[in-house]
């Protein structure tokens, strides 16, 4: 039997609050604890509470007898007793059924560009309301957000915000996009899928940074509603899954492949660690694997590791480390590599494949200069993959001399 109602021992000294929010100072970080972020004219009239829980009854897990359940949302199938939490600790056996903990109660919001999610084939220029919950079905030693994916929802403050509520605020913020995001999103995905729905009714994008941690049923109803989705491909051995993340790489390649049959748009990153997955002949068989499985067209991008949580000893990754990376998946047939958290660094463009002139010039996170006609390169015509709808209608405001950088 798999109990992982308590992991306390398992997460080790944690980094201070002051190395933390350091951090965040550098840039590294997305978000610290959902009380350290206040929308003004949005949230601002509702404090966040801590301790926040709130219900909804899972469609997805398997009644056991004696009292026990076995989740059926991801692949670790937790088994639970009467009362006992799943290993992300957001999901309860109550009465014999599977609850959700987390409805309508996130810990995380904040309105940021689109490319930080990262996604670079999405409504480039435009903001993104991304939002998260306490929880996690991993437990990654690298762990960027790790104050509230490690967190159960006694331990975060929280604001109680309906799927209505949080597309109403998204509109009214001129976001053209919902981010599921900080936090493994499909650990709330009663939430998710809801707002998912809202979302699309009401015009808005619905985009999700995943560890792509789900089983293949959920994963399916929940494309109904997905428009995008950046997926971690943290490495290419089981051995680093399981030893790095507490999870399993067969199940993430099959949810990159569903993706692509379901015709979600699909972008992947992979932070290279220092010593434990830089190795680049398996970056060479995880680009091949790529191009064979979905596709030489699909956006890879290499991020910068830096120092946090249990691998504070680690070194940054070198610049030539991710140069080479980004040459093996060139060398190996992908077309769109980018390297992340190194912002200006030319690899932040993005180049047409057959002409190789630029048609998404970046600087940072706002955007220089989109040469795109109809989701097609304008020097040659050559399409590119993507979510483009609205760039043709502003692009040529965004590009004339002293027009602004970026989209309202």
């Amino acid at each position: 039997m798999r109990d992982y109602g308590n992991r306390e021992s398992l997460h080790g000294p944690p980094l201070s609050k002051r190395e933390f929010l350091k951090s965040c100072g550098k840039g590294l970080c997305a978000l610290a604890a959902g009380h350290f972020f206040v929308l003004p004219g949005t949230l601002r009239a509702q404090m966040a509470k801590k301790g926040l829980i709130r219900t909804r009854l899972s469609p997805y897990f398997t009644v056991l007898g004696r009292g026990k359940i076995q989740c059926d949302l991801c692949p670790r199938q937790c088994i639970l007793p009467e009362g006992r939490r799943g290993f992300c600790r957001v999901r309860e056996n109550r009465q014999g059924k599977c609850y959700s903990l987390v409805y309508g109660v996130p810990c995380a919001i904040h309105l940021e560009p689109i490319e930080k999610k990262p996604f670079f084939h999405v409504l480039p220029g435009t903001k993104s309301l991304s939002i998260a919950t306490a929880g996690c079905n991993f437990d990654c030693k690298f762990c960027q957000n790790w104050e509230i994916a490690l967190a159960s929802p006694e331990d975060v403050y929280s604001y109680q915000v309906s799927p209505e509520k949080a597309v109403m605020r998204a509109k009214d913020m001129k976001a053209h996009s919902i981010a599921y995001s900080y936090v493994e999103p499909t650990i709330f995905y009663e939430y998710m899928l809801d707002m998912g729905r809202a979302a699309k009714n009401a015009g808005l994008l619905n985009v999700m940074h995943s560890n792509g941690f789900i089983n293949e049923v959920p994963l399916r109803n929940l494309c109904k509603v997905l428009d995008a989705a950046q997926i971690d491909l943290k490495g290419f051995t089981e051995a680093f899954y399981r030893e790095l993340c507490g999870g399993e790489l067969a199940p993430v390649l099959e949810t990159l492949k569903t993706l692509r049959q379901e015709n979600v748009h699909l972008e992947i990153t992979n932070l290279v660690i220092p010593t434990k997955n830089d190795d680049m002949s398996l970056i060479r068989e995880m680009c091949l694997w790529v191009k064979k499985a979905l596709g030489t067209d699909t956006p890879i991008h290499f991020s910068r590791f830096y120092p946090l949580h249990k691998l504070r000893r680690l070194p940054p990754t070198p610049i030539a480390t991710l140069e080479n990376a980004r040459e093996v998946a060139l060398s190996s047939g992908l077309e769109f590599v980018y390297i992340g958290n190194i912002p200006n660094h030319e690899a932040w463009n993005t180049f047409c494949p057959r002409c190789k002139k630029i048609v998404i010039q970046r600087m940072g996170y706002m955007i220089e200069a989109i040469r795109l006609k109809r989701g097609k390169c304008q020097y040659c015509g050559r399409p590119i993959p993507g979510i483009w709808e609205k760039v043709d209608s502003l692009e040529e405001g965004l590009n004339r001399p002293g027009a602004g950088h970026t989209f309202s």
